[in-house]
């Protein structure tokens, strides 16, 4: 039974764990768009099998399948991953799922946000914005409904009160423009149990997500911060990480901490081929994208999941550098990495298409 709470989770004493804290699952979507991915999204479901199965290694997963792909996706998924029939429009679990939020007593309850295909991204999302609460009915926790539209991808939490986001993302007109600056960082405290934001000022990928912090910045601990950086002053990618790097450095977290702050060096862009661009359409749905589009990658957009670590790779002379980086910093964790080429063209990575179902309790 899953019941519609008229509370927020911060009143109810819920938070939302570190990604680092145990989960009970993972979730995903599986990929079907064939305006979004290219040849009828036969290689990004290829693709979507690899990160799933990894992570199934450390933590159960279960994925999201319509019913015209139940069949395709059980036969290309290993036998140990649940395949859930759930209607959807599109496969970016991190963005149209839910935020779970649990108390020190171990309740789970999760967070319903309001959904607009990033900003009428895409011209149907009406399926999507029910995801939270068809898995709220599958795993029978009670939610709550934010009268916010967000996506999880433009929030890290590091479990004691400190969110972290961008204001290119959350302060964008396509989302919430009735909202003050002031009025989402209440609803941000209210719906994640936080007290603290820091906003940085830029992401990413100014298109499709409207800078999403999971491309730039997470928390590997309680006041530490691992941050994409790029020392090469032409990229234009260095001047927007410089500038958040500088806030960084003087932010505060919820406990008064400064930051130590971790570089993540970054590959070069995506720069698609012909046969990547073929039959993937822009942001508004209209257009193809040429041969020769360049979108921005990232080893930041990364997945926690039990002892693991599950990094995208771009054959890339970064990818071994990266993962060195994030083997320090997460030392208690293998290192898994995995292709994440044919994902990061359609905006995002290994973050973007899963969503951490936490155990509850500390």
């Amino acid at each position: 039974m899953s019941r519609l709470l008229d509370s927020t989770p911060r009143a109810d004493g819920f938070r939302m764990p570190a990604e680092w804290e145990r989960h009970d699952r993972t979730w995903m979507l599986w990929p079907r768009r064939p305006d979004v991915w290219r040849q009828g999204a036969k290689p990004a479901q290829r693709v979507w099998v690899e990160p799933a199965t990894a992570i199934s290694r450390f933590e159960p997963v279960s994925v999201g399948v319509d019913h015209e792909q139940f069949d395709n996706a059980r036969a290309l998924l290993p036998p140990d991953v649940r395949v859930v029939e759930i209607s959807q429009n599109d496969c970016w679990m991190r963005d149209s799922g839910p935020s779970f939020v649990t108390d020190d007593a171990g309740a789970v309850r999760l967070v319903d946000w309001r959904f607009n295909a990033h900003g009428y991204g895409l011209p149907a999302w009406d399926k999507d914005d029910r995801v939270p609460r068809k898995i709220a009915e599958i795993e029978g926790v009670d939610r709550y409904r934010a009268p916010l539209v967000l996506e999880g991808g433009s929030f890290h939490v590091d479990g004691q009160g400190t969110v972290l986001t961008t204001r290119e993302c959350l302060l964008n007109r396509n989302r919430n423009p009735e909202l003050t600056e002031s009025r989402i960082e209440e609803h941000l405290k209210d719906y994640l149990g936080a007290e603290t934001v820091i906003w940085l000022e830029r992401g990413l990928d100014p298109g499709i997500t409207s800078g999403h912090v999971d491309d730039v910045a997470m928390f590997v601990r309680p006041g530490v911060v691992a941050l994409g950086l790029t020392d090469d002053p032409d990229d234009w990618r260095h001047e927007v990480l410089a500038e958040d790097l500088a806030i960084l450095e003087r932010s505060r977290d919820a406990a008064g901490r400064s930051l130590e702050i971790h570089k993540v060096p970054l590959p070069a862009e995506v720069v698609l081929t012909e046969d990547e661009a073929a039959g993937i359409d822009v942001v508004d749905g209209s257009l193809p994208l040429p041969a020769g589009f360049a979108q921005a990658a990232t080893y930041i957009n990364c997945v926690l999941c039990g002892g693991g670590l599950i990094m995208p790779t771009f054959d890339d002379p970064a990818d071994a550098a990266a993962a060195a980086v994030l083997g320090e910093l997460f030392p208690e964790r293998q290192i898994v990495t995995v292709p994440g080429r044919e994902v990061v063209p359609a905006g995002g990575c290994f973050h973007c298409i899963t969503q951490q179902q936490p155990s509850g309790g500390r």
